[in-house]
């Protein structure tokens, strides 16, 4: 069944308040779509690491207790919610860019195209998108939600499957490089983390192109 727009033209930003977290999945669903996909990343803002994008594509109706935004909950909240996506999902896939690819391309980019990964490695594919205020390169058609990490369930899927995924990866990578205690601060700038970029200069898998850490690389220094 060929769907039909749901908010505006080309999928414009939504900003007004909707209580019901399953408001938009219904609002594609009215509109004749049947695998509505959210998407949404973790780490934009550390200093090392990559950035990863999720896409999720829930059963209709589909309401997992206690979901929301994955910066709203414990680390041990969010390997349960983890679990329990993974188990009642339809589909979802994970979307990974780099350290060397956020310094080529920039992170807004580098964002987009983990989003872009994401939803690519979905199956079934899915015929709409539900994004977390970021419009990506894609023939599906798709609504860009303001906060949309705690205004749509999908959304808040897709948020908690790229935070874990992505604390994994740091822990596996503070095994690698535990000067940096990467475990404690997932890459993030804090005091630790700053004061040990300074003692012991980054990591390969530092982003050389952010401020904090290209004064103390001189490949980078302008």
């Amino acid at each position: 069944m060929q769907g039909k727009p749901i908010a505006g033209r080309g999928g414009l930003f939504i900003r007004e308040h909707e209580a019901d977290v399953l408001f938009f999945e219904n609002e594609a669903r009215r509109s004749g779509y049947r695998l509505v996909a959210g998407i949404d990343e973790a780490g934009r803002g550390p200093l090392a690491g990559p950035v990863v994008a999720a896409a999720v594509v829930l059963p209709e109706g589909c309401r997992i207790r206690n979901l929301t935004d994955s910066k709203q909950l414990t680390p041990s909240e969010r390997e349960v919610l983890f679990k329990e996506i993974q188990r009642q999902a339809v589909c979802l896939a994970v979307g990974i860019s780099d350290s060397t690819v956020i310094d080529r391309i920039n992170i807004l980019e580098a964002t987009r195209r983990a989003m872009e990964d994401a939803v690519f490695h979905l199956n079934p594919g899915p015929d709409y998108l539900l994004i977390d205020a970021v419009k990506i390169r894609s023939t599906i058609p798709q609504l860009g939600i303001v906060k949309g990490d705690v205004r749509s369930q999908s959304i808040s899927a897709a948020s908690v499957i790229a935070k874990v995924t992505r604390d994994r990866i740091m822990d596996e990578y503070h095994e690698t490089y535990p000067v940096y205690n990467f475990r404690r601060h997932k890459g993030y700038g804090t005091p630790e983390h700053l004061m040990k970029i300074r003692i012991f200069g980054p990591s390969p898998i530092h982003r050389k192109t952010f401020r904090r850490v290209r004064e103390y690389c001189t490949d980078f220094r302008r």
